[in-house]
């Protein structure tokens, strides 16, 4: 928005050409982002608990965690309003990839409010049943993966990039909607059940979205991709500063969200962070990387796999508790130990898939 401003403005002065600067706008974007939510977050967690929106705990968790119900939940609608309105001020609207990455955010945060709703509001330990999550999740996925497939300009924008492989580039064709689908829907639920620890969701979620803000850089510079042989695909430009938004939201709702935890951000922030940085996977086309650099939300969503398929096949159990970051607690660890071990797993995943720009 503030782009077509300044695209105005530079007729009358050119200091006003500083706003054309990618980088430039990125990092007003993060900083953006970030003050909102640090002048907003006290305000929203007063008024969540003014209106008793609190948390409620499993019966069968950890007994640590028997101390956090009532705490503030549904914080995410903070980190969103941040992404969203960072994004609006700073990235240039004309640019669809924008627009696709705000209705995932936005479709997705909706879906996890209705299921916060239900749990908090209306008392209903249930939420939004899960077949009803996964439908609306699914619909917006096949919307997205639809559209992008129709209005695809170049094939590099429909073919898959192997880690580690400079040549091997296969086109998807039909494919490219499944990919499109299970990355999204995926990568939201993955988000969500990572999200059991004060700060647990929202760091790797930062590390990951600093990543691809790195990959939507080189992706779109015609010198970069070719030096490192990966897709050229110019429209990706302005997702550095959509990531940048996710940046800086995600540290300032750490500000609060930091062990012992004053609120939790709840479905409506994990299930629209997994699918922000499933879609900016999908649109710089690092699928594959994304799994590497989330690799601490596929540990968490293969606990809970194998734990659910152990459980019905054999009748036993492969951990203490899933997810996994439970299992931990119950062997003994303190929380803050799981934390901050998970984060520096993450780091490590993050490194190693920007090494892969590199390693082919």
């Amino acid at each position: 928005m503030l782009v077509w401003l300044a695209e105005y403005l530079t007729q009358f002065h050119s200091g006003f050409n500083v706003f054309s600067y990618l980088t430039f706008r990125a990092i007003l974007s993060v900083l953006t982002a970030m003050g909102l939510s640090l002048y907003f977050g006290p305000k929203l967690i007063r008024r969540l608990q003014k209106m008793q929106i609190g948390q409620t705990v499993r019966d069968d968790g950890p007994e640590s965690h028997f101390s956090k119900a009532g705490t503030p939940t549904m914080g995410g609608l903070l980190i969103l309003a941040s992404i969203v309105v960072s994004t609006l001020l700073w990235a240039d609207l004309d640019n669809k990839y924008v627009w696709v990455v705000l209705v995932v955010v936005v479709g997705y945060g909706i879906v996890g409010f209705v299921d916060d709703y239900r749990k908090v509001i209306r008392k209903d330990s249930k939420g939004l049943i899960a077949r009803w999550k996964y439908f609306w999740q699914s619909i917006i996925a096949i919307g997205v993966a639809v559209y992008l497939y129709a209005t695809a300009q170049s094939p590099e924008e429909t073919a898959l990039l192997v880690p580690f492989f400079k040549d091997i580039m296969p086109q998807l064709g039909m494919m490219y909607l499944l990919v499109v689908y299970f990355t999204l829907v995926g990568t939201s639920n993955a988000v969500n059940l990572t999200d059991g620890l004060d700060g647990l969701a929202i760091v790797p979620t930062v590390m990951v979205a600093g990543a691809l803000a790195l990959f939507a850089y080189v992706t779109s510079n015609v010198n970069f991709s070719e030096y490192l042989h990966i897709p050229y695909i110019p429209l990706a430009d302005e997702l550095t500063v959509v990531c940048t938004a996710i940046v800086g939201a995600g540290l300032g709702f750490l500000w609060f969200n930091t062990y012992p935890a004053q609120v939790f951000m709840g479905d409506v922030g994990s299930l629209a962070l997994g699918g922000a940085l499933g879609i900016i996977a999908v649109l710089v086309r690092q699928e594959l990387v994304l799994v590497i650099m989330g690799g601490v939300f596929v540990m968490e969503t293969l606990s809970v796999i194998l734990q659910v398929g152990s459980y019905k096949l054999r009748g036993e159990r492969v951990f203490k508790m899933a997810p996994i970051h439970h299992h931990y607690e119950l062997s003994g660890w303190p929380e803050p130990r799981v934390i901050v071990r998970f984060w520096i797993i993450s780091l490590v995943l993050v490194l190693v898939g920007i090494a892969t720009l590199k390693l082919r």
